[in-house]
């Protein structure tokens, strides 16, 4: 990668050549910020490590899922705590 070996990066993250190695061949997961960290010291953008990578597809929420979202953001706007505990109880006595 950029023309350093495994041990000078690992060198330059102070982790172990071996575990390199293992995000190299998904043998483990890279961190979030591990691979951030990586980034810097490459001083590369972030999303060099995904170049080529498309993005999944993203499928609309359904009516369900979109009805969900709206009670909880209404939820979350009642600011007397009574009437948020008898909606909550109400919503657990009608899902049984």
């Amino acid at each position: 990668m950029l023309g350093l070996s495994q041990e000078q990066l690992a060198q330059l993250l102070g982790i172990t050549y071996q575990q390199i190695h293992k995000y190299e061949r998904g043998m483990n997961r890279i961190s979030a910020g591990r691979l951030f960290e990586a980034a810097q010291v490459l001083s590369v953008p972030i999303d060099y490590f995904f170049a080529g990578v498309d993005a999944p597809p993203t499928e609309a929420p359904s009516k369900r899922q979109r009805m969900c979202l709206d009670l909880v953001r209404n939820f979350a706007q009642i600011d007397d705590e009574p009437i948020r505990l008898a909606l909550s109880q109400m919503a657990r006595v009608l899902a049984e």
